[in-house]
């Protein structure tokens, strides 16, 4: 490395550049890694219209990556040069009592690459406590696809496993069509599940149907006690919640994903005469990663399917800048 060529966000809500910066260099128990593929998630867009107070500018954003290792810090024991890997987007300490449970996704001194330091819409990127948060990739795995197993897809598999507790035959109810809910539609689909998604964009409701899901509907047309067991918020709309919970049948579950801007009319009385449950869901620690890359590396659960562009570097911040397309997917690849 001699320089390494990387999207910076200056101001907030403005669209950033590509510049140069200095050689990133691994903590003591970190890596280096040369980026392959990175989502543009919405996530992204929410941390640089600054609606994340601990992101601090400038800042390289991006946090779902996949990559090879290329550097790593005198205190890496299970990480090797040349290794080829992912990390879930919230990094556990590896030190706390949570972390030590297998909870890293709650850990009270977690970081965030893109959110807490630079991230990986970049050609490297500095990955911390590496030993407990880097995941191993198979070489054949498209990066474009592995990129989204570090946020939207085990996202969606730890809401819809170990949250929801979703089994064959439960009608699930995904509200909102954007990476998280159509990885959603993934996931309870393998599960035997039947899935309904709700989204006011038509052509997301068709890539929801492309990907499994039994039906689709704008949430105006949602039903009251439709008889869900489950519901996956994934659109981040405070309307989007209490629908939700209207949905559901009574001793349903409502799993919030999505990251709300807006404070939700949440129908307290009903919550209570129905016994609804609401649950959040943070991403997925590291330990819980080997059954989700079971369900890759045997074919049943292909994340490429989810990407509909891919973008060079040069093209990221105009794809960060711009309004969402409704069912797209994008995957920023450095070396295109």
């Amino acid at each position: 490395m001699s320089g390494v060529r990387a999207v910076v966000i200056t101001e907030f809500g403005a669209e950033p550049a590509v510049v140069e910066r200095p050689d990133p260099a691994p903590d003591p128990d970190g890596v280096v890694v040369a980026v392959e593929a990175t989502g543009l998630c919405a996530s992204d867009r929410f941390a640089w219209r600054g609606h994340d107070d601990g992101v601090v500018l400038p800042l390289v954003p991006g946090h779902e990556l996949a990559g090879r290792v290329v550097a790593v810090g005198p205190e890496v024991r299970r990480v090797a040069v040349g290794d080829r890997v992912l990390t879930p987007f919230v990094e556990g300490c590896g030190r706390c009592a949570e972390c030590a449970a297998g909870q890293a996704q709650v850990c009270p001194d977690q970081s965030q690459p893109g959110f807490t330091h630079d991230g990986s819409f970049a050609e490297y990127v500095a990955l911390r406590h590496a030993d407990t948060n880097l995941i191993g990739l198979p070489e054949g795995l498209d990066a474009g696809g592995a990129a989204l197993l570090g946020c939207r897809v085990a996202t969606a598999h730890r809401a819809v496993v170990a949250r929801a507790r979703v089994r064959a035959g439960d009608r699930v109810l995904v509200l909102g069509a954007g990476g998280v809910g159509l990885a959603a539609v993934l996931v309870a689909g393998l599960l035997g599940a039947e899935v309904v998604v709700a989204d006011p964009a038509p052509a997301a409701r068709e890539r929801a149907l492309a990907l499994g899901a039994v039906h689709a509907l704008d949430p105006a047309e949602l039903p009251g006690d439709g008889g869900f067991a489950v519901a996956i918020e994934a659109a981040g709309r405070p309307e989007s919640l209490t629908a939700g919970l209207g949905a559901l049948r009574r001793q349903g579950t409502l799993v919030q994903v999505g990251l709300l801007t807006a404070a939700p009319v949440v129908p307290v009385p009903a919550m209570i005469a129905r016994e609804l449950a609401v649950l959040g869901s943070h991403g997925m620690a590291a330990a819980d990663y080997p059954a989700l890359m079971e369900l890759v590396t045997s074919g049943r659960l292909d994340p490429a399917r989810l990407v509909t562009r891919r973008v060079g570097l040069d093209e990221a911040p105009a794809a960060l800048a711009a309004a969402p397309v409704p069912g797209e997917v994008v995957v920023v690849e450095p070396g295109r």
